[in-house]
């Protein structure tokens, strides 16, 4: 065993003199570039015309035309006075035939000495090769920027995971199902933007340091303001700021932003991440369930062509009508246990100890409920699904139905097992708001850091008078990982949370 170890210590370290040696070369041609006069790094524009994909669609019509492309060299195959390589841009790859009685002697010999990874500008005409490769064949070479660094070996990627994520730059251009993935995200936001904003929707933006965090159940990073000598915290939430718009007159109103929560990491969490809320004057959460519908639909139509998906093997129909169950009757289906028949906090409790979940002292039967729901219920609703009316306790901000006020007009959505969005028909009255923040207070002095805190501005907007309300929070990221197929939101984030390296 130590025999194995000497003998991978010897070959790690073989590698890494090898690829310093590598390293001092790329730095060496540089210097010589520039003592010539020639530094790439002073060219401060190129002028192309075409990129990768638009030529080979377009091949019919751009055959023998001349065209100028600009990108990555991927890989470089010189045969003695003619020479082959493959140019990546933002669209894809192409191959480029590069001859020395075409470019010139001069021209030709600086080509050889440029390295994969360096980034050049290619001017030539559009032509088939022999195997029937569309290709350019290029009349002229420009090395726009020196490459420093030595890419990942070709046929293995970068296939570190945490140095993927690390190296966000350097997985665009390895891996051609990332920059997918990121163009796709890009596509979906724009489309979600399009549906709103055709719907009459106002794309409005509020504070990210605020006094008062509220909105959610989460815990707040804090700060300092330095010039005020004042403690702030980054926003959890969109919604407060965005109700007091609507008190303001602004009927339809969204935001598509960072919030911040001071909670873990995981495969669907990240401390920063985007959410996008809306709120509409005189409509509720019905409206809201409609609204969901249509814009999921029209995102999926849109990006990919369809309202079917596929996430990890498995299909979700956004083209059917979504199912529609209350809370209560979700954890009856799936545990067996009517909370209707439940009357006291007595019995909630005996029922959670009967079925092993676990609660703590400050839960009410309303909280019970709701782990009953995430024990038993969550991970069976994979197609598109409405759970509505969730207990009071855990909805500060929701009307009450006026039928059973133990309960609220409130939804959360769900697919493939996860909460895709949380929506109410918006408590409006500042005399309830205040009971209930102060029945949240009384939650963060027994313990609960995510409890919000009384807002006296907000309920002196409620207090100036708030339309009946309909509002939503959609979280874009899980709503990009299910349309891109993604397995973790760090797939779907250009620059997730990492812990620092030294």
């Amino acid at each position: 065993m130590a025999e194995q170890n000497q003998n991978r210590q010897n070959q790690q370290n073989t590698q890494e003199r090898d690829i310093n040696q590598l390293l001092k070369v790329r730095r060496e041609k540089l210097a010589e570039l520039q003592a010539n006069g020639q530094d790439p790094f002073l060219i401060t524009k190129y002028d192309a015309t075409h990129h990768s994909r638009e030529i080979k669609e377009q091949f019919d019509a751009l055959e023998g035309q001349e065209v100028s492309i600009a990108g990555r060299m991927m890989s470089k195959r010189v045969m003695g006075k003619a020479s082959f390589c493959n140019i990546q841009d933002l669209q894809g790859s192409i191959q480029v035939y590069v001859a020395r009685d075409d470019i010139g002697e001069d021209s030709y010999k600086a080509f050889k000495k440029d390295d994969v990874g360096d980034i050049l500008g290619i001017k030539g005409i559009v032509f088939r090769t022999k195997t029937g490769e569309m290709s350019v064949h290029a009349s002229e070479v420009t090395l726009l920027t020196k490459s420093l660094q030595i890419l990942p070996e070709k046929y293995h990627g970068l296939t570190n995971t945490d140095l993927r994520y690390r190296q966000r730059y350097v997985d665009l251009i390895m891996n051609e199902e990332v920059k997918d993935t990121f163009i796709k995200r890009s596509r979906i936001i724009s489309a979600i933007r399009k549906y709103l904003d055709g719907q009459g929707f106002m794309e409005v933006e509020t504070p990210m340091l605020v006094a008062n965090a509220g909105g959610a159940a989460a815990r707040p990073f804090e700060t300092h303001f330095n010039a005020l000598d004042e403690d702030l915290k980054l926003r959890i939430s969109l919604e407060l700021y965005l109700k007091r718009l609507i008190v303001g007159g602004l009927e339809k109103v969204y935001e598509i932003g960072r919030v911040f929560r001071n909670e873990g990491l995981d495969t669907r969490h990240n401390p920063e991440f985007t959410l996008m809320e809306l709120y509409q004057a005189y409509t509720d959460y019905h409206g809201m369930m409609d609204l969901t519908e249509n814009l999921y639909r029209y995102v999926a139509q849109e990006v990919l062509g369809t309202t079917t998906i596929v996430y990890n093997g498995v299909e979700m129909d956004l083209g059917k009508p979504f199912a529609r169950i209350t809370m209560v009757d979700a954890v009856k289906q799936y545990a067996g246990v009517d909370f209707a028949e439940v009357h006291t906090l007595e019995e909630a409790r005996a029922l959670a100890k009967e079925h092993h979940v676990e609660f703590e002292e400050r839960h009410g039967k309303g909280d019970i409920l709701n782990l009953f729901f995430e024990e038993f219920a969550e991970e069976h609703l994979i197609q598109p699904t409405f759970v509505m009316d969730h207990p009071v306790e855990i909805s500060p901000l929701t009307k009450k139905k006026p039928e059973n006020p133990e309960y609220v007009e409130r939804f959360e959505f769900f697919m493939n097992g996860w909460e895709m969005a949380n929506a109410y028909s918006e408590l409006n009255d500042p005399l309830d708001q205040r009971e209930r923040f102060k029945a949240q207070e009384e939650q963060l002095a027994k313990g609960d850091e995510e409890a919000n805190t009384t807002d006296e501005d907000f309920l002196n907007a409620l207090e100036i008078g708030m339309p009946p309300t309909g509002g939503i929070g959609y979280g874009i990221d899980r709503m990009v990982m299910l349309l891109t197929d993604s397995q973790a939101i760090r797939d779907v984030l250009l620059f997730p949370t990492m812990r620092q390296v030294d």
